[in-house]
C-alpha cells in the first residue's frame, strides 16, 4: 500500500506526458520532422544546463528563453526546407545543442550527473506542487489546440496557414517540452512523443483513433515500466522508453508477418 501511495504521483505526471505527447506526435508525424522533439527538447537543455551554473534550481526562466527562441526557429521548417533538407537541419540543430550543453555543464562541479538528470530526468521523485504545475501548463495548453485544433491540423494535414499560427504552435509544443524536459528528461519525452502515435498509425490513419491507441498503449507501458523501476531500484524513464520500443517493435513485427501472410494467400 505504501508503494501504490508512493507511485501514484509519478504516474499522473507519465499520464499527463502520455495524454499531450501522444496528441503533438501525431502533429510531429504527419509533417515528417521525426526528430524535431529530440531537437527541440536538447535545445531547451542548453537553457537548463545555464540554469545550473546560474544556481536558479528549477530553470524555468533560461528554459523558456531557450524554448521561445527554438519554437521560433523552427516555425521557419517549411522556409528552411527550400534551401536545405530539414531533417538533417534538424540533427544540426540537435548535435549543436548537445555539444552546448556539455560546454555549459563542463562549468558545473557537478555536470555529469546534471547532464544525466537532463537525458533521464526524475519522474519518480515528482512532488505534488510539481504535478499541480504540470497540469496547469498542460491544461492551458490543451485549451488553446482545442480552441485552434482545425487550424493547426490544416497546417499539419494540408499545409495551409498563417506563420503566425506556425509559431503559436510550435511555441506551445516548446512551453510543454520546457516542463516535461525537468520531470521525466529527453529520452523519456522524445519516446512520448513518438512511439505511442507510431504504434497508433500501426493500424489506423485517422488522428482520433491513432491517439486513443497510444493514450492505451502509454499507459500499460508506464504502469509497467514505474513498477519495475521501483523494484529493482532502476532509472525510471529508460525502462519505459525500453517497454515502449519493445512493444512497437513487437507490433510492428506481428503486422508485418500478417501483411505477408495476407499477400501470399
Amino acid at each position: 500500500m505504501e508503494a501504490i501511495s508512493f507511485l501514484v504521483y509519478p504516474f499522473l505526471a507519465c499520464f499527463l506526458l502520455i495524454l499531450t505527447h501522444a496528441y503533438f506526435g501525431i502533429h510531429i508525424l504527419q509533417r515528417g520532422i521525426i526528430f524535431v522533439d529530440l531537437a527541440l527538447a536538447q535545445f531547451i537543455g542548453i537553457g537548463i544546463a545555464l540554469s545550473f551554473i546560474l544556481g536558479e534550481e528549477h530553470g524555468t526562466i533560461p528554459g523558456l528563453v531557450f524554448a521561445l527562441a527554438g519554437a521560433f526557429i523552427l516555425s521557419l521548417s517549411k522556409r528552411i526546407a527550400h534551401v536545405v533538407n530539414i531533417e538533417a537541419f534538424i540533427g544540426v540543430l540537435y548535435i549543436f545543442s548537445i555539444s552546448a550543453a556539455i560546454l555549459v555543464l563542463d562549468w558545473s562541479p557537478h555536470g555529469l550527473e546534471e547532464f544525466k538528470t537532463i537525458l533521464n530526468g526524475n519522474i519518480i521523485w515528482v512532488t505534488p506542487r510539481e504535478l499541480f504545475a504540470t497540469f496547469a501548463v498542460y491544461g492551458s495548453i490543451g485549451l488553446l489546440h482545442f480552441i485552434f485544433r482545425r487550424q493547426f491540423l490544416a497546417l499539419s494535414y494540408e499545409g495551409r496557414g498563417s506563420a503566425f499560427l506556425e509559431f503559436l504552435f510550435f511555441a506551445s509544443f516548446a512551453v510543454m517540452l520546457v516542463n516535461a524536459v525537468k520531470l521525466a528528461g529527453i529520452l523519456q519525452v522524445f519516446s512520448f512523443l513518438v512511439i505511442p502515435a507510431l504504434i497508433g498509425r500501426l493500424y489506423t490513419l485517422k488522428p482520433m483513433s491513432i491517439l486513443l491507441i497510444g493514450w492505451m498503449v502509454g499507459v500499460v507501458i508506464t504502469i509497467v515500466g514505474i513498477a519495475l523501476s521501483y523494484k529493482l531500484d532502476a532509472p525510471t524513464a529508460p525502462i519505459i522508453v525500453v517497454g515502449l520500443a519493445v512493444t512497437f517493435f513487437a507490433l510492428l513485427t506481428v503486422k508485418a508477418i500478417k501483411n505477408r501472410g495476407i499477400r501470399v494467400s
